[in-house]
């Protein structure tokens, strides 16, 4: 999987669009913003060959069938949802959502506990209705690494309405990077990461993955190596409608414990990730986030 198959992508929609759709969801509310949803939904798939061909590719795998174009709009569509659903959750209006969370004696037992771990997930769903609703809900210690470039505009946007989550982002690539993640965890703090997209520079491992091979990071294998915390899996699925499902989960993959059944131990750790990133893809095939050959061999 190339970095620049993903990274290289541009931000689609011009800001002005953008900011009419943001007023319209603060103003207006979700039901009337929902409606932009459809035209929107159509104008991606007309003008967006990539992500369009992607997609295809990717439902046939999930499906084990060619998908139907109702099908193919509605993996946007969810897509689209969830975009719009971020103004909602970072301005706190969670009482539009009918939020079920499953598992959450994990993530409770880990706060008690005083101790950091590292937060595990994928471009699937929402990972804002975890972060927003942990921070301001439930008050838990998370911190989110993410490449804060990427989306650049959106991400910008999106912020203005809830500021404090800037204080949340600690900056993918950064010379102390490493250093802060190592500081959030060691004062019992959560560091949340997506697992399913290399970085330029990062060292991949082929998986097996949907019916074929993708070439998965082993980033977070590596971090969860130098952090020596529990690892805690989260994936917050859109079901349509108001329903978002939370899903937490304790990863007990084993790690390496001597230089030597290093690279084989890395490699099986991100296995056992993306077999159970399989395992929700396939409970909400709509909610998977990766629109570029995500099985391209380089």
């Amino acid at each position: 999987m190339s970095t620049d198959n993903w990274q290289a992508q541009r931000e689609r929609g011009s800001p002005w669009a953008l900011r009419l759709i943001l007023w319209i969801a603060l103003r207006l509310g979700r039901g009337p913003a929902r409606l932009l949803l459809h035209p929107i939904t159509l104008y991606f798939f007309l003008n967006g060959r990539t992500a369009r061909e992607a997609s295809y590719d990717y439902l046939t795998r999930v499906f084990g069938r060619a998908p139907t174009l109702g099908e193919r709009l509605r993996h946007i569509h969810c897509f689209s949802a969830t975009i719009l659903d971020r103004v909602f959750f970072l301005s706190g209006q969670f009482h539009r959502f009918d939020i079920r969370v499953h598992g959450g004696e994990v993530i409770q037992a880990q706060a008690d506990s005083g101790g950091g771990c590292l937060l595990l997930s994928a471009h699937v769903g929402s990972f804002d209705a975890l972060r927003t609703l942990g921070v301001e809900q439930r008050h838990l210690p998370i911190k989110i690494l993410m490449f804060p470039d990427h989306n650049g505009f959106i991400t910008a946007l999106l912020h203005t309405l809830n500021p404090a989550l800037l204080d949340t982002v600690i900056p993918l690539g950064g010379i102390d990077t490493l250093l802060q993640v190592q500081e959030t965890v060691a004062q019992g703090g959560m560091v949340g990461m997506l697992g399913d997209r290399v970085g330029e520079g990062g060292k991949t491992v082929p998986c097996r993955f949907l019916g074929g091979e993708a070439q998965f990071p082993i980033g977070a294998a590596q971090l969860a190596v130098v952090l020596h915390v529990p690892v805690i899996l989260v994936f917050g699925l859109y079901r349509g409608g108001r329903r978002y499902d939370l899903h937490f989960e304790r990863f007990d993959a084993p790690l390496p414990h001597t230089r030597r059944e290093r690279e084989a131990a890395l490699g099986a750790w991100t296995q056992a990730y993306a077999q159970r990133l399989e395992h929700y893809v396939r409970s909400a095939p709509y909610n998977w986030f990766n629109f570029y050959d995500f099985w391209r061999q380089d």
